[in-house]
């Protein structure tokens, strides 16, 4: 009977082991892929390392995150240490209280202290940034080292410190020769799981900083809303950097032991912060920080931009601050609305770059202001198909950076052309799919479909209209079993995993590009026509500057870099015709041709309560989705 329950311990033991690394070796043999796709290996290559050295973004965000989290370790150490053996002396009231009080940030949910972290610096209108992320991390880290020394400190005789006194030490030397050595594994203990936290943090950060500043976390979840290898690779080498750490940790002091076992505690202090300093100078020499020309005519200055996560080209922002000396601060955002709340709480940007529904509302409530023509070079270079847009119809807010229109991607092999031209967005529902189709985690789009499949406007504000889509939408997830995705759909439809899928035309594009049985399908009772847009906020500190960068990304070599790049259509009537002409990347994909002039395609107008509605009726159709699966 023991020897049963021995043997089910040990496979228990090998399937956690398992569950927990599986998943990062698979990350680090796919960080080798030739390829670009997350799931197929098609080949061993080091092109994602190189390409992850060659970011300026990762190796930023990669010097941040350890800088930030090594500073934090280090300040949280000594503080917490210092509170932890002040609070020993103190009465017992005093302590209870404070340990209730030290406790309740680490029961807390991160969001509530993310929010509370941002209110506080906007109410102190504070700038986030560097120093605001530095700050926000000690303070979250102080708890732990308290939680990880107390203990430690309640295992020591209290006459201990007055016994060194007695014996000549002053206090000092009591407290550093005699009761820090003492608690030394606590320290160490409480460094370590303040690093961790550090390290591994997101929502504290995403929320904190600001300024273009970045830490991997945050890097790596705008980078995961496409499809980037680059993941892998800096993810590897943050485990490999990790794995460093903790091996020196634990087998230097092993080795001096050895050596020297009287000296074991007290050495074994010095060991985090040699690792450390390790790491900073791994860092240094990692990160290239160049520095503009003096003499170049934006040198000096920052130009702030907040647009959707991986949009733009690789060579972008390198190249336009080689050539204006300005140095640019990038953030993402996942959302529109998530844009808009940045943008109304007054925060400053100099380009943003909004889908066109959310610029008509930016327009509206006084957000923007007017492009300056005299400083426009590039509106000739620009399609007539992206000017005059209804939602800037005098084209005096917005530049296009890209457009396209949301249809249907499917297999050839399994399914027929004619099916897609009788049923058009109806084909969600035809049986003969069932199981086999991805609709897009979006309530703008998904009702984009349901209501052309009923052949209403998708800018209606008919109620009952609503109504019929959203059981059309019910019925749709209720009978077809489909799965309910996001980015992920890119990889998996290149992939060839299911029939059908609702799409955005430049993920189409890639799609295509990647798996030449994919093809793309405009159904006839029309789709939404998009465009996102660049437009300068109006708290904008660098007008002139934001006016060059439009006319920069504008221009023929940087539209076709951000177009081959991405796999959206560029505004860039040359670099259109290029890129969809004979050799071009895009050769025969119809995807990367928006549908012009077709009377049924809309563009979306924004109308918040027609959002509301439609945002809590998805809400029910996620529901409804859940239950029948």
């Amino acid at each position: 009977m023991k020897k049963g329950k021995r043997t089910f311990g040990k496979i228990l033991m090998v399937l956690t082991l398992a569950f927990f690394y599986l998943p990062i070796l698979y990350m680090v043999i796919f960080s080798f892929n030739a390829g670009k796709s997350l799931t197929a290996f098609t080949g061993f290559s080091l092109r994602w390392y190189q390409h992850m050295l060659d970011s300026k973004d990762m190796m930023e965000a990669l010097y941040t995150t350890f800088t930030v989290a090594i500073i934090a370790t280090l300040i949280s150490t000594a503080v917490g240490t210092i509170s932890a053996i002040g609070l020993s002396k103190s009465k017992k009231i005093l302590r209870d209280v404070m340990d209730q009080v030290n406790n309740f940030p680490m029961m807390n949910p991160e969001i509530v202290t993310a929010i509370g972290f941002m209110l506080l610096f906007i109410t102190f209108k504070i700038e986030k940034g560097y120093a605001t992320m530095l700050l926000a991390h000690i303070a979250f880290c102080i708890p732990y080292v308290m939680l990880s020394v107390m203990p430690k400190i309640r295992s020591l005789d209290p006459n201990l410190a007055d016994a060194a006194m007695d014996l000549g030490a002053t206090p000092w030397q009591a407290l550093i020769r005699v009761i820090v050595p003492e608690i030394t594994p606590g320290i160490i203990s409480g460094a370590l799981i303040a690093f961790t936290m550090s390290v591994d943090d997101f929502i504290i950060s995403y929320f904190v900083t600001g300024g273009g500043v970045k830490n991997l976390s945050i890097v790596v979840y705008t980078m995961s809303k496409r499809i980037n290898p680059s993941i892998n690779a800096v993810s590897t080498l943050v485990v490999i950097i990790i794995t460093v750490v903790l091996v020196l940790i634990n087998v230097v002091p092993m080795l001096m032991a050895k050596r020297q076992k009287k000296d074991e505690v007290g050495r074994r202090s010095f060991v985090l912060p040699g690792c450390a300093a390790a790491a900073v100078i791994l860092l240094i020499c990692l990160v290239k920080i160049g520095s503009a020309g003096q003499d170049l005519p934006y040198a000096g200055q920052t130009l702030s931009v907040y647009m959707p996560g991986e949009y733009m080209g690789e060579n972008v922002i390198p190249d336009f601050e080689k050539a204006t000396g300005a140095t640019v601060a990038m953030e993402y955002f996942d959302s529109n609305e998530q844009m808009y709340i940045k943008v109304a709480n007054e925060e400053n940007y100099d380009v943003l770059i909004p889908s066109d529904y959310m610029i008509q509302r930016l327009m509206d409530e006084g957000y923007l202001q007017k492009l300056k023509p005299e400083l426009l070079t590039c509106m000739d270079e620009i399609t007539d198909s992206v000017k005059h847009p209804a939602f800037d119809p005098d084209d005096a807010y917005s530049v296009s950076y890209f457009w396209g229109t949301v249809g249907i991607v499917y297999d050839k092999t399994k399914v027929s052309e004619e099916d897609l031209e009788r049923e058009g967005f109806n084909i969600f529902k035809d049986t003969k799919y069932r199981g086999d189709i991805y609709l897009y985690d979006s309530e703008r789009d998904s009702f984009m479909m349901a209501l052309k499949a009923l052949d209403y406007s998708m800018n209606t504000e008919n109620e009952a209209e609503l109504q019929e889509a959203y059981q059309w939408l019910v019925e749709c997830v209720q009978t077809m079993k489909p799965e309910i995705v996001t980015d992920e759909v890119i990889d998996n439809m290149a992939q060839g995993r299911k029939a059908l899928a609702l799409c955005y035309s430049g993920d189409a594009a890639y799609i295509m590009a990647e798996n030449e049985n994919m093809g793309y399908y405009l159904p006839e009772s029309g789709t939404n026509l998009w465009y996102d847009s660049m437009v300068i906020p109006a708290n904008a500190k660098n007008v002139e500057l934001a006016h060059e960068f439009i006319n920069f990304v504008t221009s023929y070599d940087y539209a076709y870099d951000n177009s081959s790049y991405v796999g959206y259509t560029s505004p860039n009537q040359e670099v259109l015709d290029v890129l969809s002409g004979e050799g071009g990347d895009y050769e025969g994909i119809n995807a990367y041709l928006p549908r012009v002039g077709y009377p049924k395609d809309e563009v979306f107008v924004f109308n918040d309560d027609t959002r509301k509605v439609i945002g809590n009726l998805w809400s029910k159709v996620k529901i409804a989705a859940s239950n029948a699966n």
